[in-house]
């Protein structure tokens, strides 16, 4: 995994922007895309999957399942938010453990 941030601060809060890139140990099939939709869902920064030159919000299994990616594929995760790096490890460690 490989991962860099960037923090923005506005007022009084603080903003942030990570990203990680993961390479699969399995294929993104129904079991892991409802684990990354359930925990997505959890955050409130703006979370995007990339692969492929395509990018889904992860919170939807569809179109989690509808990347494509297979064992081997480098997916990255990015996120925007006050949680941003909490959720990018959160779901870059589900992707990790994939199977």
């Amino acid at each position: 995994m490989s991962t860099s941030s960037d923090s923005t601060t506005t007022g009084a809060t603080t903003a942030s922007k990570h990203e990680t890139a993961v390479i699969l140990p399995a294929n993104l099939h129904a079991r892991p895309a409802g684990q990354l939709a359930r925990a997505a869902a959890t955050f409130t920064s703006a979370i995007q999957l990339e692969y492929a030159d395509r990018t889904v919000n992860p919170t939807g299994v569809l179109a989690v399942m509808g990347l494509g990616a297979t064992v081997g594929s480098t997916v990255t995760v990015r996120a925007e938010g006050h949680d941003a790096e909490q959720a990018v490890t959160a779901l870059a460690e589900i992707l990790a453990g994939a199977e």
